[in-house]
């Protein structure tokens, strides 16, 4: 079949390889602009240089309804458009042109964590398994029928780079595998349950603050979904940001104020932590390694040289 792709960074990248290595014929790729934001700089492998090194047309767009757009897609004439981290609205004009629609292929297992950064979501809310869905694009945002669905188990240990390696290794072979039903002449694909739907936003810096009113287990699962080359969780220590880099849940309960620097277990510095903690029942966030405000890296015991005082989630408090 004849291919436009939209997509963009690594999952891009990949999804665009796969194509180009399958029987179809790539005749156009759309790409975003290299963005600024802390999170267009992560898994950003170029979309634009892979396609040209192939000798594929390329169109770079930040949206993509344009007249211009439209008459590129009508003359090259695809049976039908891919799209892969693609990360604005795509038109109906646009998505409905091929005689077989548009394939998106997005990494959670939808309909649950629509939208951004679905790893990064599903880790912090302590799903079992995550993966990816090649569905058909309709009228509402990672929505319509599901063409394939690939799951993959989240371990005790995992970090969203984990969960980002594990992922990508899917998306080359479910896009040509759904492109494959499609060719197959296949339209009788699995509805999405709407009542099961979730939308999350862009991620953000207010949503890699700790609160230390959250539970140590949440905690420790927000410092490793902000694994790195993501920007990492922090607080403050003293007036001055301090990034966790590592850390676990506690082995003791520590009760308490949350955020108190309270004790050395093991090869960590357990910090209280949760709502509940005054009662003596929860668990402390086990900090093992952080990061200066000065980008120095160190171990928990290093950098803690006295326990007392308390970590915070704002420098004037």
């Amino acid at each position: 079949m004849r291919v436009v792709m939209f997509g963009f960074q690594t999952w891009g990248h990949r999804t665009l390889q796969a194509l180009l290595d399958s029987e179809h014929d790539v005749v156009m790729v759309v790409t975003h602009p290299a963005g600024e934001g802390a999170y267009e700089k992560v898994w950003s492998d170029s979309v634009a240089d892979l396609a040209q090194a192939n000798g594929v047309p390329v169109l770079l767009r930040e949206r993509p309804d344009d007249d211009e757009l439209y008459d590129a897609l009508k003359q090259v004439a695809p049976d039908v458009i891919v799209a892969t981290n693609w990360r604005t609205w795509i038109p109906p004009r646009i998505f409905n042109l091929p005689a077989f629609g548009t394939l998106n292929v997005h990494d959670a297992l939808l309909p649950a964590y629509a939208g951004f950064s679905p790893l990064i979501w599903a880790l912090l809310n302590d799903e079992p398994e995550v993966g990816v869905t090649a569905h058909m694009m309709d009228d509402t945002l990672d929505a319509g029928p599901i063409v394939l669905q690939r799951a993959v188990p989240v371990g005790p240990t995992d970090t969203t780079t984990d969960l980002f390696d594990k992922t990508l290794a899917l998306f080359g072979p479910i896009t040509v595998d759904g492109l494959a039903e499609i060719a197959r002449g296949g339209r009788d694909f699995v509805p999405q349950d709407r009542s099961k739907a979730s939308f999350f936003h862009k991620r953000s810096e207010e949503d890699i603050r700790i609160d230390w009113t959250w539970t140590a287990e949440e905690l420790e699962r927000l410092v490793r979904a902000q694994s790195a080359p993501y920007p990492q969780a922090f607080c403050y220590h003293k007036g001055r940001r301090l990034e966790i880099i590592t850390a676990a849940v506690s082995q003791a309960v520590y009760g308490g104020t949350p955020g108190r620097i309270f004790f050395r277990e093991g090869d960590g510095v357990a910090i209280v932590a949760g709502a509940e903690a005054r009662r003596g029942r929860s668990k402390a966030l086990l900090i093992r390694s952080v990061r200066t405000d000065e980008g120095v890296e160190l171990p928990a015991l290093e950098y803690f040289r006295t326990m007392g005082g308390y970590l915070t989630s704002h420098p004037d408090r």
